[in-house]
């Protein structure tokens, strides 16, 4: 927002030049910059009146005027300018005149005619980049006049970036505001004459529920047909960065402005019975003030008589109602528009307006009579005419909100000791009215303007920016020096990282947030979080596995021509219970896809398989790994011949295997990656090593096959072994495995390797036969095993 330094004097005028109060503003959380001079300041430069003009006798485009400075004769001047005219009030530069650039008038000769001055455009007076002719003066404008002191040309422009909260702040007023309060100053507000009243207005509704709290209009008749905006507003307007289009919009730009109140003026004889404020009809239609034609929606909000729809409520209004300089009657608004509704249609329709910026961040909604009433004096004041009565619908507040503000906790939050004395007072300055409500305490009362107060810390920072932040003191802040390492029983995840990217692996980062139809493939027995605003259609749930990044990921580099991947993850997954408490779990998972190995001459490419992926698991496992068992178990994403739920003591802590034919189908994929995942929180404790010498007695190697039920798994007989109790028996290892589909089908025969020890002596062979016949006992009870006999054959 541009403004005038001089104009926001006018209401607070502090004891500062411009770079200070710029300097103050920045320190209250105002970004500000006061810019130079509005232009540089012109020299010898008067108000004159052309009193004659002739068509030069050598020249078909330049003008003889004489013009009338206030002096006894009047200057003989050449202009060449087109607008030129008899009686026209002109920015006159006498002889001797200095003007931005450089120019110096001098009396001069031209086609034969004698020039003693020049009649200076906007461009000229360096008040415009271009300018299609001479300014064209006010004819209140003052013979002989200083155009510097005239034109107010010795200002400057404030340029503010304000934050979206402070909506308040956009308008003279609001700023005026800031700056009293900044230097414990008194404001001095513009006096608003009411308007004299002669007939009852046209008649307002609000028929749009929440969309619109307060809405008032004032039909205002006769305006004159040869008004124009004064040169004084003219100048408040550019310097804003306004256009001047027609005196009744100027007006209100001026009020929006000035107060923070954006209006609109109606052609009122182009409106048809009462004013309405509702939303649009389906299928509705407005031609804007620009020219574009919107297809309404029924979450518009509209301005419409009983016709049609005529504004888009708090962007713009309608060409077929629009102020022409043919206009004589009026039809004034002042309204309190919901700024969620104006914001959604304005990003709709890509429309923005003055209006929709300060609508968007909320308008003072006790403002709109007063805003009313300074518009009407102003255009009865400029444009003449009579005003009608105001028509009202809905209700201003009587006061914002009511909080409670602990001195306690201001001195904690800012931390600084402010003496309690003190804080109504700066409280005061900003508007705020203050009641002592008990010991230390206050209950605060928001004005109506100051909309972005709604909690104690809000009026903390009020405080802390009166107060000034560069009067807080500074104290570093503590901090402790004592090294964070991790126990010696805790893996560290960053280790483990390593260990993966030295097996050729690639880390990944993907989204927590993912579509629930792939989910339904990884894990349809899961209960997902569901998003209630997802950033996207595909990213409506929170995941609870991470196999859908890693997989997605793959599959977009398989697009791209990267068929090997090893790709893993370690992220945090989430879950919701069924008493609805949500669960979050830190995992790693790895994938591999493609080919196992990358392509060489040495061996033939192949697909990876479960025990690839096996290897890394046991790695990221570390010494743990020993202690980690796989068994059969069904998950609905793997496939169920080729996939295990890993243990870890006995208890489960992730899954392991190749993925489902289904899942990869669905996916469009060409081969099966296999992929593992585990719970970080399960797999990262790890037991302190213990020393264990080697014992340096001779080890006995005995085999031993047996035959067992076809559904026993090897696992379980090695651990049914090793459990037996023998303590010589140091360990159990499969060698050999057959089963055949003749005969007995429903049986299998493994082949074991045990091996016995002893720490203190050599074994014999009668205590090794005596401690096997303790082992197959033991199995032949606890799995019905059966040792095979030298006479078996296989079939």
């Amino acid at each position: 927002m541009k403004l005038s330094e001089r104009w926001l004097r006018e209401w607070a005028n502090p004891a500062a030049n411009s770079t200070a109060l710029a300097d103050k503003l920045n320190m209250a959380g105002h970004e500000c910059e006061a810019l130079p001079l509005v232009a540089e300041l012109p020299t010898h430069v008067v108000v004159g009146i052309v009193r004659e003009t002739h068509n030069h006798p050598h020249s078909d485009h330049l003008h003889l005027c004489q013009v009338d400075i206030g002096a006894e004769a009047p200057l003989s001047i050449v202009c060449g300018a087109a607008n030129v005219a008899t009686g026209m009030k002109v920015a006159v530069a006498c002889t001797g005149a200095r003007l931005p650039g450089g120019v110096t008038i001098k009396p001069t000769e031209i086609h034969g005619a004698h020039s003693e001055g020049m009649l200076c455009s906007a461009a000229e007076l360096g008040l415009a980049e271009h300018s299609d002719g001479i300014l064209d003066l006010d004819p209140t404008a003052p013979l002989g006049a200083d155009i510097v002191k005239h034109l107010q040309l010795d200002d400057h422009i404030l340029n503010l970036e304000l934050t979206p909260n402070r909506g308040d702040c956009l308008s003279v007023a609001g700023l005026a505001r800031e700056t009293a309060a900044l230097y414990a100053i008194q404001q001095t507000p513009v006096v608003i004459r009411n308007a004299v009243v002669l007939q009852t207005s046209r008649s307002v509704t609000i028929d749009a529920g929440d969309g619109c709290s307060h809405y008032v209009g004032r039909v205002i008749r006769g305006l004159k047909p040869t008004a124009r905006t004064p040169d004084w507003m003219r100048e408040r307007l550019r310097r804003s960065g306004v256009r001047c289009l027609h005196p009744v919009v100027d007006i209100t730009n001026y009020v929006m402005l000035e107060l923070g109140q954006p209006m609109h003026a109606f052609d009122n004889v182009k409106l048809s019975g009462t004013v309405h404020v509702r939303r649009a009809g389906a299928g509705e239609t407005l031609e804007l003030l620009d020219g574009q034609d919107l297809a309404l929606t029924p979450h518009d909000l509209v301005i419409a008589d009983d016709r049609q729809a005529v504004a888009l409520a708090g962007i713009m209004g309608g060409m077929a109602t629009s102020v022409t300089a043919e206009t004589r009657d009026i039809f004034l608004e002042s309204a309190c528009f919901d700024p969620v509704s104006v914001a959604k249609s304005g990003r709709a329709h890509k429309l923005l307006t003055d209006a929709r910026h300060r609508f968007e961040r909320g308008v003072d909604p006790a403002l709109q009579r007063r805003a009313l009433e300074r518009a009407a004096a102003l255009i009865l004041e400029i444009c003449g005419g009579n005003a009608d009565s105001i028509s009202e619908a809905g209700r201003a507040p009587a006061h914002g909100l009511d909080i409670t503000l602990r001195h306690a906790r201001v001195s904690r939050l800012l931390g600084c000791d402010i003496p309690a004395v003190e804080i109504p007072r700066m409280l005061g300055r900003l508007g705020i009215e203050t009641q002592s409500a008990a010991a230390g305490a206050w209950t605060a009362r928001a004005p109506t303007y100051r909309y972005d107060l709604q909690q104690e810390v809000d009026l903390i920072e009020e405080i802390g920016r009166l107060h000034g932040y560069d009067h807080i003191p500074v104290h570093a802040a503590p901090a402790s020096l004592a090294p964070r390492t991790l126990p010696e029983t805790v893996r560290s995840l960053d280790a483990v990282r390593a260990t993966l990217v030295a097996r050729g692996y690639h880390e990944v980062v993907t989204y927590s947030f993912i579509d629930s139809r792939m989910l339904n493939l990884f894990a349809a027995d899961a209960t997902p979080i569901t998003l209630d605003n997802p950033i996207a259609a595909t990213m409506d749930v929170m995941r609870t596995t991470l196999w859908c990044g890693l997989v997605s990921t793959w599959n977009y580099n398989r697009q791209r021509q990267r068929q090997q991947a090893r790709l893993f993850e370690a992220g945090a997954c989430f879950e919701q219970a069924q008493d609805g408490e949500v669960h979050q779990a830190q995992r790693i998972a790895g994938l591999i896809a493609g080919n196992a190995e990358p392509r060489q001459w040495g061996q033939d490419t192949r697909t990876p398989d479960f025990y690839d992926i096996k290897a890394d698991l046991d790695a990221v496992l570390g010494t743990a790994a020993h202690q980690a068992t796989c068994e059969h178990a069904s998950h609905p994403a793997l496939h169920d011949g080729r996939s295990a739920r890993v243990l870890l003591h006995g208890a489960p802590c992730g899954w392991i295997g190749e993925l489902h034919p289904s899942v990869c189908d669905a996916l469009g994929l060409p081969s099966a990656p296999v992929v593992f995942e585990l719970d970080w929180d399960t797999v990262c404790s790890r037991p302190l090593p213990a020393y264990r010498p080697l014992s340096t007695q001779p080890a006995v190697r005995r085999d031993l096959a047996l035959k067992l039920a076809a559904d026993v798994t090897a696992n379980q007989l090695v651990q049914t072994a090793l459990a037996a109790g023998v303590d010589s028996l140091k360990s159990v290892e499969v060698f050999d495995v057959y089963s055949s589909d003749v005969g007995d089908n429903a049986l299998k025969s493994i082949a074991l390797t045990l091996v016995f020890q002893d720490n203190s002596s050599t074994l014999r062979d009668e205590d090794v036969d005596v401690a096997i016949q303790h082992i197959v006992a033991h199995l032949k009870r606890s799995l019905n095993v059966v040792v095979r006999g030298a006479g078996e054959q296989r079939t």
